[in-house]
C-alpha cells in the first residue's frame, strides 16, 4: 500500500482547475487535501470533500501537509515558494519558474538547506508529439540535426483583462508560451551556444508581447521556437531536418483540449493523438514518406514522479536548475530583441 502524501495547491484559475487539481488526484498515494482561492464553490463542484481556504496559514501550520503546489500569478511564485519552503514543505511551482535568476538561485539554496524537493511543472514533456520527437532523436532517426522548428502558434485577436496580459514582469507569450518551447528544446539540445530573438506586441492594444522568433545556436544546428497569436491557419508543431531524414509534424497534443472535454488519466483515449495528425518522416533514400504513430501525451506522469521524489528520493520530474537555465534563454531573448543583437549564453 502507498504511503499517503497530502497536498495543498494554491491557486485554482486556469491552471489549478485543468492541469494541476485533476493530475493530482490521478496519482496513487496523492491526497488533494486543501486548496487556496476565493472561489471555494468552483472547487466544491468537483471536490467537495476538500479544505477550501483563504488563509495560507492554514496551510503552512498543517503539519500533513507535505507537499505544496502553487498556479497563481508569475510574480507571485517566488514569494509563495519562499514561505512554503520555510514552512517545511515540498514545493511544485507552475511554469515559469520564477521571473529572474536571483529569485531562482534562492528558492534552490533554501531547498537544498532545507531538505525538501523543489521542481517545476514542466509538463510538455509529457506532450505526445514531443515524446514522439524526443524518441526519434534519441533513435538517431534524423542522424545530425541542420535545424529543428517548433511552433506554437494560436488565433487570440483580442486581448483579454487578466494578468499574463499586462505590462508587469513575468507576462507575455516569451514567459507564458515560451516556457514551454525553451525547456523542450533545452531537454533535447542542452544549452545553446547563441540567442538570437524578435519580440513584439502585434495585437491592437497588447501590453506585452505576443510574438517571438527565438533562433537558439548550437554550432551548425539552429533550433527555432516561434509563437504568434494571430494564426488563423496552423502550420507544422514541428519541423526536424537531418543528415538521414526529416520530420513534419501537424496537429498538436489533445491533453489540454480533452481536460477540458472532461477527460482523465486512465480514461479511454486519454492522450493519444488522432491518427491524422501523426507526423511524417521523410527519408534521405527517396523512400516513401512514413507515418509515425505519436507517443501517448501523460502529464500526470509529472506527478507521479513527483511523489516517487518525496517517498522514495527519486529525482524530481523537472530539476529546478533546468528551468532557472529557461529563464535565462527568456531574459536573453528579450535583451537580444531590444538591442537587436545576437547573445551568447554564457
Amino acid at each position: 500500500m502507498k504511503t499517503s502524501v497530502k497536498v495543498g495547491l494554491i491557486g485554482y484559475g486556469f491552471g489549478g482547475a485543468v492541469f494541476h487539481a485533476p493530475m493530482i488526484t490521478a496519482v496513487q498515494g496523492f491526497e488533494l487535501s486543501v486548496i487556496y482561492t476565493s472561489n471555494e464553490e468552483k472547487v466544491k463542484l468537483t471536490y467537495p470533500d476538500v479544505l477550501v481556504t483563504t488563509n495560507l496559514a492554514d496551510i503552512w501550520n498543517d503539519t500533513e501537509v507535505e507537499l505544496i503546489v502553487i498556479s497563481t500569478p508569475n510574480t507571485t511564485h517566488y514569494e509563495l515558494a519562499k514561505s512554503a519552503l520555510e514552512a517545511g514543505k515540498h514545493v511544485v511551482i507552475d511554469k515559469p519558474f520564477v521571473i529572474n535568476l536571483t529569485e531562482g538561485e534562492e528558492l534552490i539554496q533554501l531547498a537544498k538547506e532545507r531538505g525538501k524537493q523543489l521542481s517545476v511543472y514542466q509538463c510538455r514533456r509529457w506532450d505526445s508529439d514531443f515524446q514522439t520527437v524526443r524518441r526519434l532523436i534519441a533513435e538517431d532517426t534524423f542522424g545530425e540535426i541542420y535545424s529543428f522548428e517548433a511552433h506554437y502558434d494560436r488565433f487570440r485577436p483580442e486581448v483579454k483583462d487578466r494578468w499574463k496580459e499586462k505590462n508587469e514582469p513575468g507576462s507575455g507569450t516569451l514567459y507564458d508560451l515560451g516556457s514551454h518551447l525553451i525547456d523542450q528544446a533545452l531537454q533535447l539540445f542542452g544549452n545553446p551556444l547563441t540567442v538570437t530573438a524578435d519580440c513584439l506586441a502585434q495585437r491592437q492594444g497588447s501590453e506585452v508581447n505576443d510574438y517571438f522568433h527565438l533562433i537558439l545556436g548550437y554550432g551548425s544546428c539552429r533550433v527555432i521556437l516561434h509563437s504568434g497569436s494571430l494564426v488563423r491557419g496552423r502550420g507544422p508543431r514541428y519541423q526536424i531536418h537531418g543528415s538521414k531524414a526529416s520530420f513534419i509534424k501537424f496537429g498538436e497534443d489533445p491533453q489540454e483540449k480533452t481536460l477540458l472535454e472532461g477527460l482523465r488519466p486512465g480514461m479511454t483515449g486519454w492522450g493519444q493523438e488522432d491518427e491524422t495528425e501523426y507526423g511524417e518522416l521523410i527519408t534521405s533514400d527517396g523512400a516513401a514518406n512514413v507515418k509515425i504513430p505519436s507517443e501517448v501525451g501523460a502529464y500526470e506522469q509529472f506527478y507521479e514522479c513527483m511523489y516517487e521524489a518525496i517517498v522514495n528520493h527519486r529525482p524530481v520530474p523537472a530539476v529546478a536548475e533546468q528551468s532557472l537555465d529557461v529563464i535565462r534563454v527568456i531574459q536573453l531573448a528579450e535583451l537580444s530583441s531590444a538591442e537587436g543583437r545576437t547573445l551568447k549564453f554564457q
